[in-house]
Parts: structure tokens; C-alpha cells; sequence
């Protein structure tokens, strides 16, 4: 499963933004469009001659923009975005668990084989293996708990660190700031896994939207202030 996931997220499209996209500002159904920091227009790809939908960003590596990007991972030679980002995360579960249990394979290996008559080759094996897979397991570790923390947020990694920006200058206007794409940890859940908790741990993604527009946490503000003026 650790190597269906890989191949899968490696081949998978991240997500393209259709060429035909163009934001509509009277649509009360998106109640958020992102615009430019400095000029306050709606975001404009000039490498990619098209409009940017929200949480869409140009990859320089791939050379084009990206639905909902996370990252572009060396390692798979693909960005991670809209469509292939729960069979990266389920990778990199499956791998993190591959890595405990060869852990702990190797470990009651070793306390089995305590006889001095095994081969120093068996030994190197043992020693060399386990610091492979020590830091390994730590490594991935500490990048699935990263990533669970961005699932829970609703974030991706690219909005972490605009968030820790726009913190900074909301606290230096004597403003809060608030991730308008955290709509609550169950709700993130189920976003990005899935409504149905016994797929979470599958690698292919149903129940993906367009990535063109996302749930808010600005949308029940909206329809009640819409039906409170009907």
C-alpha cells in the first residue's frame, strides 16, 4: 500500500486552473477572492496569462499554477496540490508505518540473535540497518505530524507561512488574524479525507470538488445575514 500510494501520488495531476477560469466578483456564492498584497487586485498568474483561483499558486519548477498547492516534492518530481494531497499524506502514513514496524522487526532481531556465534556480516546488517531507520522514523515522523497539524488547520504548507505574515502585520495594525479556510478540526478532516472515516486510509480521492472555490468560515455569516435581509 506505502508503494500504491507513492506511484499514485508520483503520477497524479496536482490540479490545473482551467484556462477558461476567471473570477466572478458578484457571485455570492464565493464570498472570498484573494487579491494581491501590495496592489489589492485579484490575483493575476503574468507567467501563466490567466487569472489564479483561491489558494492557487505558481510552481517554478513545473512552470504553471497549481490548485490549492502545497509543495513541490523532489522526491516525486510532482507538486502536491488539490488532487493528489490525501494520496501524499496516506504515503506518507503507510510509510511511517513500514518504518515501525522494520524498527521493530530489526530490534527483536537483535535481542533474538545474541549468540555469539552470528556472523559479523549479520551484525553490520543489524548496526547499518538501524541507522538507517532510526532517523528515518524520526524524519517522517515529525512530517506527519506536521502535515496532520496543517489538515486540522485546513492549511497548506504555502499558507502557514503567508498566515505567520499576515499575523504579524494584523498584530502591527492592532488587528487579529484568522484562516478563513478553517472551518472547524472535523469539518478540515473530512475536506481533505473524505465524509466516510473508513477511506481516510485510501489512497484515491472521490470526493474532491473543482478546487476552484472552497468552504469559508465566513459562509454561515453570510447566508444569515442573506436570509435575515429577505
Amino acid at each position: 500500500m506505502c508503494v500504491y500510494s507513492y506511484l499514485l501520488a508520483l503520477y497524479t495531476d496536482p490540479g490545473r486552473v482551467p484556462y477558461s477560469y476567471l473570477p466572478d466578483i458578484e457571485d455570492s456564492s464565493i464570498p472570498i477572492h484573494e487579491i494581491k498584497r501590495k496592489s489589492g487586485d485579484l490575483r493575476y498568474c503574468q507567467k501563466c496569462s490567466h487569472y489564479k483561483p483561491p489558494r492557487a499558486h505558481h510552481c517554478r519548477i513545473c512552470n504553471r499554477c497549481v490548485l490549492r498547492m502545497d509543495h513541490h516534492c523532489v522526491w516525486m518530481d510532482n507538486c502536491i496540490g488539490h488532487a493528489n494531497y490525501k494520496t501524499f499524506f496516506v504515503f506518507v502514513v503507510y510509510a511511517v508505518v513500514a518504518c515501525i514496524y522494520s524498527l521493530s522487526m530489526l530490534i527483536g532481531s537483535v535481542t533474538v540473535d545474541t549468540r555469539e556465534d552470528v556472523e559479523d556480516n549479520y551484525r553490520i546488517v543489524h548496526v547499518t540497518s538501524g541507522l538507517l531507520l532510526v532517523p528515518l522514523s524520526m524524519a517522517l515522523g515529525i512530517f506527519l505530524g506536521w502535515h496532520i497539524y496543517l489538515i486540522l488547520r485546513n492549511k497548506t504548507t504555502i499558507e502557514y507561512h503567508e498566515g505567520v505574515r499576515a499575523m504579524l502585520l494584523a498584530e502591527k495594525g492592532g488587528q487579529l488574524y484568522s484562516h478563513p479556510y478553517d472551518v472547524g478540526a472535523y469539518e478540515n478532516l473530512i475536506a481533505i479525507l473524505g465524509p466516510n472515516f473508513v477511506y481516510w486510509l485510501w489512497p484515491t480521492s472521490r470526493h474532491l470538488g473543482s478546487g476552484i472555490s472552497f468552504r469559508t468560515k465566513f459562509d454561515k455569516q453570510i447566508r444569515s445575514s442573506a436570509s435575515a435581509t429577505h
